[in-house]
């Protein structure tokens, strides 16, 4: 039989050997990680400017860590409905997220988009985009300055295009049309290409889209690209000028990167964070999105963090100033 005072040493001695392990646990697991497939979803369709990068990086990510990562996309209600499924899931680093700018636009565009911003743990940005403003064939203009003027003397005639309510397009086009003195009406719609047929047709006058949407119609010559929102010229399209060129300090730019839920295991995290920049430094990775318009480009957890901040700051406002909040 055991005595009063042994007992209890005995009982600290297990409470002690017990929280050992538990502590343990996390660390144990994030050490064994991956063992099963990992998910990576994205809020886009398939074969998009999104997409195509995201199968990229899961392809050689699961590569490198040795055990699949499948794409799956869920194309809805702005790529909430993907941010809402990773973050129903448990924090263990099995299902990630192809985090972009409209995470940070859904959180300001929505009283209740069913997460905080919080809830989101960064881990690496994948890739960089600029915007281009296209133009209808049917508009005489062929600058930004002869653009402005044509809509100045037309004053509310001028259509731009938004590809949902509180879209990147539309605060893009508001704040455009703030800056530059003019007045446009908006039309919606439910996808790009259609936007594009429409433009094509002359019955949509703008739409500012990410360039890959529609340097293949400009480099036809089947519609006009009167300016980009990067800091110097694209080298994809090193004949369209800046907005900066045309007067206007008006830096834009959207972003893919790699997410997680918040509360996965930092050590996962990070070696999340280490083979996704070592992906995104690949040429065969850097020469795919250079076709397409975009810009490879990697960061650490906290980078990213600061990028998703940044979005918020530059999309609040304009969006309490023309009442784009919903609910």
């Amino acid at each position: 039989m055991v005595g009063h005072k042994e007992g209890v040493g005995v009982a600290i001695l297990c409470i002690g050997f017990v929280g050992c392990v538990l502590a343990s646990m996390p660390t144990a697991k994030a050490a064994d990680y991956p063992t099963r497939i990992i998910r990576l979803v994205v809020g886009f369709t398939v074969g998009g400017p999104v997409d195509i990068p995201a199968r990229f990086v899961a392809d050689k990510l699961g590569d490198r860590l040795g055990a699949r990562v499948v794409v799956e996309n869920k194309p809805a209600a702005a790529g909430m409905l993907a941010t809402r499924e990773v973050l129903s899931k448990p924090r263990d680093g099995y299902t990630l997220l192809l985090c972009t700018h409209f995470e940070a636009i859904n959180a300001a565009s929505y009283k209740h988009p069913g997460y905080k911003l919080g809830d989101i743990a960064p881990i690496s940005l994948i890739a960089e985009y600029y915007y281009g403003l296209a133009l209808s064939p049917s508009i005489p203009a062929d600058s930004f300055a002869s653009f402005v003027q044509y809509a100045r003397s037309h004053p509310g005639t001028v259509s731009y295009a938004v590809i949902g309510a509180g879209s990147a397009q539309e605060i893009l086009a508001r704040q455009l049309g703030k800056l530059a003195g003019i007045t446009m009406n908006r039309i919606p719609f439910r996808g790009g290409p259609q936007v594009v047929q429409e433009l094509l047709a002359g019955r949509i006058d703008l739409y500012v889209a990410p360039t890959l949407a529609v340097a293949p119609q400009y480099q036809s010559h089947e519609l006009k690209l009167l300016a980009v929102s990067a800091p110097a010229r694209l080298p994809n399209l090193p004949n369209v000028p800046t907005l900066r060129e045309a007067g206007l300090d008006f830096v834009r730019f959207g972003w893919l990167g790699i997410c997680a839920a918040q509360g996965t295991p930092q050590p996962i995290i990070d070696r999340l964070n280490r083979e996704t920049s070592e992906i995104v430094a690949m040429h065969e990775y850097k020469t795919l999105l250079e076709n397409a318009g975009e810009t490879a480009l990697s960061s650490t957890p906290a980078e990213l963090g600061r990028v998703i901040k940044q979005t918020l700051d530059e999309v609040a406002a304009t969006i309490q100033e023309f009442g784009l909040q919903l609910e």
